[in-house]
Order: C-alpha cells, then structure tokens, then sequence
C-alpha cells in the first residue's frame, strides 16, 4: 500500500476541539465515567455508539492527542468553508460503502500511529436503540491491527434526538472509554468471538439507561417529530395515522389511542383504548417487527412511493431540486425513475450489501448512484421510516441466508 499521510493543521485542529469542549461543557455537561484512551501513544481506534448528531464534541476531549474522524461524505459535501475542513483531517466516506480509497486513507492514520475514531453502525439512532452493524466491520478492524477502544455515549440521545423539531435540549449526558481489544487479541480471535463482543458494546437503549439515570433535559415533554418514528398504531395497526399535539401527546387519528410524554420522555396512556408502551424504543420495536413479519411471510416485497429528488451541483455545498418522480424498494434495489435536470432518468441503486441508509425521519432517504449522492424526498415523509425499516430487514434476512456455496456445503 502506497505510503500517505493524512493531512491535518495543528492550529485549525486546535480551534476546533476548543469549539467542541465548550459545547461539551456547557451544552452536553459532559462528565467521563472512564477514560482509558489518557494518556495512551501509538496507532489506537475508537469506535463509539452514535446517539446523536454532535457525539464527536463529547469525544474530542479524551485525548490531548489529535483524532481523525471518519464521517458521512453527504454531510462532508455540504460544509461550508471546505478550505477549513479539510484541514482537520476528518475522513469522508460513504455510509455503508467502503471503498478501496477509504481503506487506504483510515489505513494510513494507523499506519501513521494516530488515532482513528469510527462510528461503525453509520447512522445516529432514530428511537433510542442501536442501529444495525454491517458486517464487514468486523474482519475490518481485524485488518487495521490496532488496539480499539470503545467510547460509550449516554444521554446524547435526549440532548439530540434525530427526529426532534428544534435545537439542542441541554443535559447531562456522558461517556465511558474503555479498552475492547488490544491488536494482538484481534489477530487471534475467531470472528465471531469478535462479533459477539464487538455487538455488545454497541449495543444500548437509551429509554432503559433513563430508567436508572432519571435525568431530566430540556424541552424533554415536546415529543413533536417522534410521529414520524412511530408511524404505525401500536393498537389499531393503522399506518402514517400516528400525529403529534399540544406537542407532548402522540395519538392515532383512526382508533384515538393516545399517550403523552412525561418529563423524562417516558410515554404514559391517556386514552380508554390501547396498551400502554412507556418506551418509544419498544414501540418502534412492535413496528418493526410488524414489517419483518409481512416480508417473511410473502404480503410485503415492494415499496413504491412518489418523490422530489435533489443533489448537490458540482462546486456547491448543499441539496438543490433536481427533478421528481417515483422511488420503488425490493429486497435487490431501489429503482428511481422521473424526470431529472429535464430529461427522463431511471436509475438502480443495488441495496443487497446495505444495513440501512442515510435519511431524516419524515423527510428524505439518500441513495448513492456512482459518485452521485440523490436525496429523495417522499410526499408522505412517514414513509421514509418505513422504507428505512425494509432495507435492514432485507439485509438482515440475506444475511443470515448461507450462500450457495456455503448451503452445499452444510
């Protein structure tokens, strides 16, 4: 492997992890449970939960040591001040597609004894659990021999939840860092120990970890947004009939099965109908174990729905409308067909190697087609939830089917 340095300002770095501190400080009110990264020399990766938008400002300040960040290469597009950016050595790549680029460039910070900071699952949770892991991640950190780290978020998910309406809702939130595998150990361990490890780790649910920590942030009662989670009546079945009034009570405009948010965002039932389901994880839950039902038992395979689509244009940092059309899901691709820049399009976008997609709950999912990044933004935003759903049953069913070879073979 050719040899290349990532580049990174020392002063630009500086700056910004001061900026990342203060938002720690005094936004998150970061406390450090353990911080086993202090201290430490040599070529480390830290792998982390993602919970919220802005986990990175908690982490920046474990280590005097500089960090490179691996982040979405959407969100790196639409940062202004490119010239800034790059000087901060973050590593941009596309969510749930490796490249042999992007191999090289996180390859290279190890080699060059860094620290390399991974969220491997990709996306921040959208209902307060953890998202799927692809599962090339694992033989992946086999291959970078290093010592990894895990960095533990908790309580960022009530700071940011993904699917809020408005900005930060301060709280104390906190972070435990501890040592998960040393490199030798990863060169030794079966991959499936590793995995199981590995998974555990990740693994949390916010709305549990608020059952013993009680902590209260702010605006924590308006729950407008989470209707676009929790798409599906948990009594009646109904789809996209879940609203969102007086901004703390969701309720079903088919059945009137109700439940409004306490200040710990607990769900409590106010209506004569229904079960009551305190945790908005659980509840996703039932609906995602809803689709995965359908899927398994032949009643649900495709998924069509109308879109708006957008892109970025050459030399710009954000999403302009590019045209519309219609956006269809089966358990091999999506297929987007429409008129684009003026001219009649149809494009495939293989999904059968995806644990999820870039998107933002009742809004937009993104798909990447070479080195084009379409957002498509349904006319039902509750779709988007629902299609995020399919793909990672899909992946996980096809992920636990044995290829030909490997079926002969048993």
């Amino acid at each position: 492997m050719k040899k290349r340095t990532i580049k990174q300002c020392k002063l630009s770095y500086a700056f910004f992890k001061l900026l990342a501190n203060v938002v720690a400080k005094f936004k998150f009110k970061r406390k450090f449970l353990r911080n086993e990264l202090r201290g430490k020399k040599g070529p480390l990766v830290v792998i982390s939960n993602h919970a919220a938008a802005l986990d990175f400002v908690n982490l920046i300040g474990a280590s005097r040591r500089p960090m490179h960040f691996v982040i979405s290469s959407s969100f790196y597009r639409t940062l202004p001040f490119k010239g800034i950016v790059r000087r901060l050595g973050l590593i941009p790549k596309q969510q749930f597609q490796t490249t042999l680029g992007d191999m090289r460039n996180m390859k290279h910070v190890i080699d060059d004894g860094k620290i390399l900071v991974i969220y491997p699952t990709g996306l921040m949770s959208d209902d307060g659990g953890a998202q799927p892991l692809p599962v090339a991640t694992y033989q992946f950190l086999k291959w970078l021999k290093a010592d990894v780290y895990m960095a533990k978020n908790i309580g960022t998910y009530f700071s940011m939840p993904k699917w809020r309406e408005g900005g930060m809702r301060g709280g104390r939130t906190f972070v435990d860092i501890y040592k998960l595998f040393d490199a030798d150990e990863l060169e030794h361990t079966d991959l499936s120990l590793i995995q199981a490890k590995l998974d555990e780790a990740l693994s949390f649910d916010a709305y549990e970890e608020q059952e013993e920590l009680l902590i209260k942030y702010k605006h924590n009662r308006n729950i407008k947004g989470l209707e676009n989670i929790l798409y599906q009546c948990p009594h009646c079945g109904k789809e996209y009939t879940v609203q969102v009034k007086n901004e703390s009570t969701v309720y079903c405009e088919d059945c009137g099965f109700a439940e409004t948010a306490d200040a710990y965002q607990f769900l409590h039932k106010v209506s004569a109908c229904g079960e009551e389901i305190r945790h908005p994880s659980k509840w996703s839950n039932l609906i995602r174990e809803n689709i995965k039902k359908q899927i398994e038992q032949g009643e649900l395979s495709t998924l069509t729905t109308p879109v708006k689509i957008q892109t970025i244009p050459e030399g710009k940092c954000c999403f302009e409308d590019m045209g519309e059309g219609t956006l269809t899901l089966s358990a091999e691709h999506f297929t987007v067909t429409g008129l684009l820049g003026g001219a009649p399009t149809e494009l495939t976008v293989p999904i059968l190697h995806f644990a999820s997609l870039p998107y933002k709950p009742g809004s937009y999912i993104e798909l990447q087609h070479g080195a084009d990044i379409y957002r498509c933004l349904p006319e039902n935003g509750k779709v988007v939830t629902k299609l995020i759903h399919m793909v990672e049953i899909f992946y996980e069913l096809q992920a636990a089917t044995p290829a030909p070879s490997e079926a002969a073979a048993q």
